[in-house]
C-alpha cells in the first residue's frame, strides 16, 4: 500500500438491484507539521507526496520567502513519535542565511483542515499578504482556444484522481505555448497550489510571469492570494470564483477565468488578457 492511496473494504449498493462487498482505493489524508528552523509554524492535512514542494509553496503564500534563493533545505524529522519513529509527517525547513524567521504572529501550530488554507488567521486583513511579485503589468495575452484545452489536459494528467476520485489538482501552464510545466494533486485544493508554487521555488522560477494556474475546483480567495504571492497573472478554474476572490484579483491585477468548460468561459477580471475569438469563416455563395 502506498502512502498516497489506501485500500479499504467497502459495500457498494445499487438501489433495488444489488449489494456487494469489495476493496476500494481511497486518497490518503495525513497531517503534515511544517517547522522552520526547528520551530513549529503550521499543521495542515494533506495527501503525502511532494511535501517539500508543499512546504516551500506554503512559505511563499505566507510571505516568509519570495524566491528560490530564500529556501535552503528541508528534512523530515526523526523521532516524531514516542517510539522514536519517523512518520514522514514532520518537515523542518532551513531558510537561507539572512532570511528572517517567520513572524511569530504567523504561527498556527494547530489542526488545519484540508479544505481551508487560511484557518487560524487572526483577521481577514492579515490574509492580505503583500506580494513581492506584482502582476499588474504582466503582458501575457491568451488565445481563448488554447485556454479552453487546459481543463481536459489537467484531468487527463490526474493519475491519483483516476484511481480514487478524491483529489484536487492544480497545474501551471506556459501562457504563450500552452505547455504544462507541472501538475500536483492533493486532498486539499490549497495544498495542490502550494505544491505547484513550491516546485517553482525549487526550480528558481519565481516570479511566475506569463503563466496560467489551472485548478480543478473553484477559484477561492485563498487561491487568488497564492497566485498573487507567486506572481501568476492568470487563475483559471472549472467552477465559479467567490466574490472576495474577484475583488482581490481586481485589486492586484490578476485575470480570473471561471466556468472554463468545453469552449466557453467567464472572465471576471482583467479581460483584456484574453484575446477576441477568431470570427467564423463566411460561407461563399456561388452565383447561379
Amino acid at each position: 500500500m502506498s502512502r498516497i492511496t489506501a485500500r479499504k473494504r467497502v459495500t457498494r449498493i445499487t438501489v433495488a438491484t444489488s449489494r456487494s462487498v469489495r476493496d476500494d482505493l481511497l486518497a490518503v489524508e495525513e497531517p503534515l507539521e511544517i517547522r522552520v528552523g526547528g520551530n513549529s509554524l503550521a499543521i495542515t492535512m494533506r495527501t503525502p507526496g511532494n511535501d517539500v514542494d508543499l512546504a516551500a509553496g506554503f512559505l511563499v503564500s505566507e510571505g516568509v520567502i519570495a524566491r528560490g534563493d530564500d529556501f535552503a533545505a528541508a528534512r523530515y524529522c526523526a523521532g516524531a513519535t514516542d517510539e522514536g519513529l519517523n512518520t514522514y509527517n514532520v518537515l523542518d525547513v532551513t531558510l537561507a542565511l539572512g532570511v528572517p524567521a517567520p513572524d511569530p504572529s504567523l504561527e498556527r501550530a494547530f489542526y488545519t483542515t484540508s479544505s481551508c488554507g487560511l484557518c487560524g488567521k487572526a483577521s481577514i486583513d492579515a490574509v492580505r499578504t503583500t506580494s513581492q511579485h506584482a502582476v499588474h503589468h504582466d503582458d501575457l495575452v491568451l488565445d481563448p482556444a488554447l485556454l479552453a484545452t487546459f481543463p481536459d489536459r489537467l484531468r487527463e494528467a490526474q493519475d491519483v484522481f483516476e484511481k480514487t476520485g478524491g483529489l484536487h489538482a492544480a497545474a501551471l501552464f506556459d501562457g504563450a505555448t500552452g505547455r504544462m510545466l507541472v501538475l500536483r494533486e492533493d486532498v486539499g485544493r490549497h495544498n495542490a497550489v502550494d505544491k505547484v508554487v513550491g516546485w517553482a521555488v525549487k526550480e528558481g522560477r519565481l516570479p511566475l510571469s506569463g503563466t496560467v494556474l489551472m485548478v480543478s475546483g473553484r477559484a477561492s480567495f485563498e487561491l487568488t492570494q497564492k497566485a498573487s504571492m507567486a506572481g501568476i497573472p492568470v487563475l483559471a478554474a472549472v467552477s465559479a470564483p467567490s466574490s472576495l476572490a474577484v475583488d482581490l484579483a481586481k485589486e492586484v491585477g490578476i485575470t480570473i477565468v471561471g466556468f472554463l468548460r468545453g469552449q466557453s468561459m467567464v472572465v471576471y477580471s482583467r479581460p483584456e488578457r484574453i484575446t477576441e475569438p477568431a470570427p467564423a469563416p463566411r460561407e461563399t455563395v456561388s452565383a447561379p
